[in-house]
């Protein structure tokens, strides 16, 4: 196990160097080549797939894992549209960031660099394999992938085409590796690598995130649970705030900005609870609730604390009447975990009060929290979302993958 680790480690170090100063080209070039074979290949991919869908359904993965864990056409066509996306954008490596000249003459500059190796350790989401091996290719970074036993056989075959069309393209053919092995004790390893790993991102559920920060020597950017609010908001438009809810907890709730818990101010709950928790009940979703949602949803189970402090993951809802904005402020002061937050109101000023006051990575006024995505804000994909506040925040992209190095041209300067 350590050894296998250790090899590809090694290799995508070396072959890291040679990514650093490829042309735009040649990267695009690859990217387009790595989406095509994903098209090319779709067959092959779902029926990998297929395998790991039917294993997590035999241990008992509950609907929305396996909903992570599931690919189809439109599912890989999207992530080979990414990689498109990703090759269309501007190359963030080798940019002069500023240049200015000291009173000695020496021209100082500062240029965007690659990190160099980037390891990624996920759970049962297929598509970050793609995700992660463009994005990183793309800022000239080599990528050791190492994803969860749910989807072992779907990594290997995406892995396995996009390296192969990677090569094909040009590019060194350990730039992208994907760890097999799927004993943890490979993950505890690579958290201690590093000589040849330069950042790791871990993307999954809390107990990972907190297993890699707390163990890793390898410098790290921790990406966030997502326990995601909508505050309702007396002066907020009902049927907005219904279809909202509805679509940020219900079109995937296994990802992590799903909603995971609503706010709902006193004076509309009556108006506003029945209807809205009937549209969640046609969808499969179970209420838990303060004792005031229960007495306007009867069927709503009575929430605990532990409730209104979970990333559900699931087809379940935690719903607390409040009774104003600042009640509503608190409670995700306390519940919050700086992922996504929104606020569905037609007041201006409570809008702005919302965007000010709420710390978190993206705060949104009127609109769904599904739209915390790399995609979605324009970035072809994303390498994970950072809930930390040093270097990178919210969906990291291309710029989140490149580091700095300053550049200073003289004419024979000394220092006296």
């Amino acid at each position: 196990m350590e050894q296998e680790v250790f090899n590809k480690a090694k290799e995508a170090k070396e072959a890291a160097r040679k990514l650093s100063f490829l042309s735009a080209n040649e990267k695009n070039t690859a990217l387009n080549a790595m989406a095509q074979a994903l098209r090319d290949n779709n067959d092959y991919i779902l029926q990998e797939n297929a395998k790991d869908v039917e294993t997590g359904r035999e241990k008992g993965l509950s609907r929305a894992l396996i909903d992570r864990l599931s690919l189809s056409p439109e599912r890989i066509n999207d992530m080979a549209a990414g990689l498109e996306k990703v090759s269309s954008l501007d190359d963030p490596v080798g940019v002069v960031e500023s240049m200015w000249t000291r009173p000695n003459g020496l021209q100082i500059g500062r240029i965007s660099t690659p990190v160099g190796v980037v390891g990624i350790i996920y759970e049962a989401r297929p598509n970050v394999t793609a995700d992660a091996a463009g994005l990183c290719l793309k800022t000239g970074n080599a990528v050791v992938l190492r994803g969860g036993s749910e989807a072992i056989n779907s990594n290997k075959a995406v892995a396995g085409v996009l390296a192969g069309a990677a090569g094909a393209a040009g590019i060194p053919s350990a730039a992208v590796q994907l760890i097999e092995n799927t004993d943890r004790a490979a993950v505890n390893y690579m958290l201690k690598l590093k000589d040849y790993l330069d950042l790791l991102i871990p993307r999954g559920g809390a107990g990972l995130i907190r297993t890699v920060v707390e163990n890793a020597t390898v410098p790290v950017i921790e990406t966030g649970v997502g326990n995601c609010h909508v505050y309702v908001d007396n002066e907020a438009n009902l049927e907005m705030a219904r279809d909202i809810i509805v679509n940020a907890k219900c079109q995937r709730p296994g990802v992590c900005n799903a909603l995971e818990s609503v706010l709902v101010h006193r004076d509309i709950a009556a108006a506003f609870l029945p209807a809205a928790a009937e549209k969640l009940k046609e969808a499969g979703v179970e209420i838990r609730g303060c004792e005031q949602t229960q007495k306007h949803v009867s069927w709503a189970n009575l929430a605990t604390e532990e409730d209104y402090s979970s990333e559900f993951l699931d087809l379940v809802l935690s719903v607390k009447v409040v009774k104003d904005i600042d009640e509503a402020l608190d409670h995700i002061y306390e519940f919050g975990t700086g992922h996504s937050e929104a606020i569905i109101t037609d007041s201006y000023q409570k809008g702005r009060r919302f965007h000010r006051e709420v710390d978190a990575a993206a705060v949104y006024i009127n609109a769904s929290t599904r739209f915390t995505d790399g995609g979605m804000f324009g970035f072809g994909a994303e390498i994970g979302i950072s809930t930390q506040k040093l270097h990178a925040r919210g969906p990291m992209g291309l710029k989140e993958l490149t580091t700095s190095k300053y550049i200073i041209f003289g004419e024979g300067q000394i220092r006296e």
